[in-house]
């Protein structure tokens, strides 16, 4: 909040970016799970607990324990405390006595519960931390991470190699899934935070940091509410001129409104309002954590979008259907294709019970016939030079099961795709759906990932993320023009 001065960017660096990590209050019954989330953290760990039952397992972890915060040599820059509640003033005031950077409270049972107690204690933590300009994080949220540096809230987030996605949430179990589920998507982390109740920090102040952290380039949000609204406007339209800003709210229906208020106390607030303020930032919204995923991929992977007309490549005639139907659902066009197209189609175009329309129906023999690698590549190319095309999508089968599985042998399927993609001057993305089995599908989409080629695994997730694309960078386009 305001109250911590102009400084605060420069305060969160020392937050997201600590030299020393102290976790008060971690335990067994936990599964020491916050000291074992920093078993790769490049600088100091310690350990504050001061129950004797509790420390010969912080031993066999090999960190250092003291009875107090006060007690720690050196400076401390970030501290979690995993405390009970009633104990959260205590904490606050010693981070305040040793100078600490900034403190996470995993600690939950305050405003979020209605009470007369948790309400007096959030205060409380409040009033000092505000008095002594000391951040805050939380409570009732897990906190920073930032993989670069070995900072995690979870021992199995990935460490050691940073991204360019940035992530704010509200939630930590967003959080924690976002964070876990990016990278088999070919997503990476720069940071991201968890906060909780917004005691001390809002989303604004995270927002404002990620705007000039060099290592973000995308932002994504999972709002339930602000405190400052105009604060919160004019921060979010300065960053989206920069960086793109994805918002998945939380609590737009009157059961969720509820359900936010039990989450982490926030006040329900007009979605038509929230829809407004997204729309006039240019900011991206999203639905869910799917859609979230799934438009920072498209952000990451796919080429900028000029327009809306799709051509589809699609296995069988039934999927052809189904892939038209469900693009044109969300305002993308299928258009045919020019003249000259079709006529060079027409020269190697010739499977049995296929079409060359738009959608391709290039029937599920297709990649077992002897031309397939090739005739493959022209219909791409073709897609490629068509006027009347802005984007292209090719649905693979797992019935088939297309790729080569001997690591040690050529695929000419996947050289072709890749290839082509690396010429394309077109948004180019794949979709593998389950068919019979989930887990090939995954194999798929997991090596079609790995080589940067963007696979999504349902028409409709396909087509909500090209759609957010397109309608992203035609609003970029409005704004240069204007």
């Amino acid at each position: 909040m305001r109250k911590l001065g102009e400084s605060v960017t420069k305060k969160l660096d020392r937050v997201f970016n600590p030299r020393s990590v102290a976790v008060v209050g971690d335990k067994q019954a936990l599964g020491y799970m916050w000291l074992r989330s920093l078993s790769h953290f490049q600088g100091k760990v310690y350990s504050v607990q001061i129950d004797p039952n509790e420390l010969p397992g912080i031993a066999q972890l090999g960190v250092k324990n003291y009875l107090s915060l006060k007690d720690i040599p050196g400076p401390v820059d970030y501290v979690i405390a995993s405390v009970p509640r009633a104990a959260a003033p205590t904490i606050v005031k010693d981070c305040i006595q040793k100078n600490v950077g900034g403190v996470c409270f995993f600690t939950s049972g305050f405003a979020e519960t209605g009470t007369e107690e948790g309400t007096r204690l959030q205060q409380a933590i409040t009033d000092l931390a505000h008095e002594a300009g000391l951040p805050v994080v939380g409570p009732n949220c897990v906190g920073v991470y930032n993989p670069k540096i070995g900072l995690r809230h979870n021992p199995v987030q990935e460490y050691g190699d940073g991204g360019t996605v940035g992530f704010i949430a509200q939630s930590g179990t967003h959080a924690t899934l976002f964070t876990l589920a990016g990278p088999r998507n070919g997503i990476r982390f720069s940071k991201s935070v968890s906060y909780g109740n917004a005691a001390i920090l809002d989303s604004t102040d995270y927002l404002e940091y990620l705007k000039t952290d060099r290592e973000t380039e995308i932002v994504g949000m999972y709002i339930e509410a602000v405190k400052d609204g105009r604060r919160f406007f004019n921060s979010l339209r300065e960053v989206a001129e920069k960086k793109p800003v994805l918002i998945w709210r939380g609590g737009e229906s009157e059961d969720g409104a509820r359900a936010t208020a039990s989450h982490t106390g926030a006040l329900a607030q007009s979605s038509i309002i929230w829809q407004t303020l997204i729309r006039q930032c240019g900011a991206i919204k999203v639905e869910n954590l799917d859609e979230m995923i799934d438009t920072v991929k498209a952000l990451l992977y796919l080429k900028p979008a000029r327009g809306n007309r799709v051509g589809l490549i699609a296995m069988s005639g039934g999927q052809s259907v189904a892939i038209a139907d469900t693009f044109a659902r969300e305002g993308l066009k299928v258009p045919q294709l020019s003249r000259s197209s079709y006529e060079r189609l027409s020269t190697f175009f010739n499977i049995i019970g296929g079409s060359y329309r738009n959608p391709f129906d290039i029937s599920s023999s297709f990649l077992m016939s002897e031309n397939a690698i090739s005739n493959l590549a022209n219909m791409m190319d073709v897609m490629e030079q068509d006027p009347n095309i802005d984007s292209i999508v090719l649905e693979l089968f797992t019935i088939i099961s297309p790729f080569s599985h001997d690591l040690g042998k050529p695929d000419p399927l996947m050289d072709t795709i890749l290839e082509f993609k690396g010429r394309s001057k077109k948004p180019f993305l794949t979709i593998v759906t389950t068919a019979h089995t989930e887990t090939l599908a995954i194999e798929i989409r997991d090596m079609l990932t790995g080589k940067g080629i963007p696979c999504f695994p349902s028409f409709e997730r396909g087509a909500r993320a090209l759609k957010r694309l397109v309608d992203f960078y035609r609003f970029r386009q409005q704004q240069y023009l204007n």
